[in-house]
């Protein structure tokens, strides 16, 4: 017997949420023509708009507000005592499972249960499954992955149907976000010296139309499984050398907000990706003084594409990229730039990062239009996977 999680990746909720309206109007048919029956008129119907979960979040408090904006890790292995406290305290609607285990299917659908039950059956869980070295859910039920650079040789309806057999083992163990797939396209010269992306095999290649239809292929996928994405880097790592994880400052000084490695990403706009997470890095060409993570001119590129779902950042708590911004700011400035949903690794600091926005959201008015904005966007989120229900 699942809990509510066991069934996270299907839609129905969602589904059974957007109901139709009958055309109050038929205009008279032309001469000639037969009248329709009553059960034929009643059949010509028009959907709604999509919800806009505005009011449910108008009724949630500042400090739950907040919380929607907080995704917490938590050891796959097993939720910590630290864990518990910290969902609970800072009221975290989302969590990344972070580690490695073997325990399959069974074994994490009985972690996320847990998890569902401490977060009231409305928590956003995600986790990190790209493939090759970035695979954290193994054991049964769980097939192998291969990496991102063995999934380019595959066709592109092969691997959309692999990825819905890997994908339907994340909905039946209880997670409905997969941080993947990577769209980062790193150049040919630097195959060589790129860290984050090509030496571990985690990229789909140089080409910018061959990498945009990798990731839409896994996409497809992973949606067809009822699983949402988050298409990662942006703007991309793929023109790095560092890794953001280990080195206080990571460096793109080639990339522009026109350029071609931007493809993938503009293509999974265009597509209305679920949610795209930003890096860590510098992009000297975009905005030199900030971090893409807290730099509105970088964020601002997604939402100047028309871009209005879910934007996650990196890591916040531990990554190096971000250790010289003080903690308790580190939230709130990602949500002042355009972000949505702020991942801490380290779960001790999500009370810090909750407490961070509700004190900018009571001392400015502005901000905490901003910062209902954003719940509202991960409300929508959470509403396609049937974990909150929105008008």
């Amino acid at each position: 017997m699942r809990s509510p999680s066991a069934g996270y990746g299907r839609r129905a909720a969602a589904l059974s949420a957007l109901s139709v309206l009958v055309a109050g109007c038929i205009a008279p048919p032309p001469a000639g023509t037969a009248t329709p029956s009553a059960s034929q008129a009643s059949a010509t119907v028009v959907p709604t708009s999509p919800p806009t979960c505005a009011s449910e979040v108008a009724a949630l408090s500042v400090k739950e507000q907040a919380g929607q904006l907080i995704m917490v890790a938590v050891s796959v292995t097993g939720l910590t005592a630290t864990e518990r406290t910290a969902i609970r305290r800072s009221k975290a609607g989302a969590v990344i499972l972070m580690g490695t285990t073997y325990a399959g299917v069974d074994g994490v659908a009985d972690l996320t249960a847990e998890l569902q039950e401490v977060g009231g059956g409305q928590v956003l869980i995600a986790v990190d499954q790209e493939g090759g070295l970035v695979q954290r859910l193994h054991g049964s039920g769980f097939a192998a992955m291969p990496s991102a650079a063995q999934q380019a040789k595959l066709t592109d309806a092969t691997l959309t149907a692999r990825a819905t057999t890997w994908g339907k083992a994340l909905a039946e163990a209880g997670v409905g976000l997969d941080l993947a797939p990577v769209a980062d396209v790193v150049p040919s010269a630097n195959k060589g010296s790129n860290r984050p992306v090509a030496r571990l095999g985690r990229g789909y290649g140089s080409d910018p139309a061959l990498v945009s239809a990798k990731v839409l292929a896994f996409r497809s996928g992973m949606k067809a499984a009822g699983v949402a994405t988050a298409v990662k880097h942006f703007p991309g790592l793929g023109a790095v050398v560092g890794n953001t994880d280990f080195a206080p400052r990571v460096v793109d000084s080639t990339t522009t907000a026109d350029s071609p490695l931007l493809l993938p990403f503009r293509d999974a706009v265009a597509g209305q990706a679920d949610a795209v997470m930003v890096s860590s890095a510098v992009y000297t060409k975009i905005d030199a003084k900030n971090p893409a993570v807290f730099s509105p001119t970088v964020i601002g590129l997604l939402r100047g594409w028309g871009y209005d779902q879910v934007v996650i950042s990196d890591d916040l708590g531990v990554a190096a990229a971000v250790r010289a911004v003080p903690a308790k700011d580190r939230a709130a400035r990602f949500v002042m730039a355009g972000g949505d949903l702020a991942i801490t690794v380290n779960p001790r600091l999500a009370t810090t990062f909750a407490a961070g926005l509700v004190a900018r959201a009571d001392a400015d008015p502005g901000f905490a239009d901003t910062l209902s904005a954003a719940a509202i966007r991960v409300f929508r989120l959470k509403h396609s996977l049937g974990l909150v229900t929105c008008s």
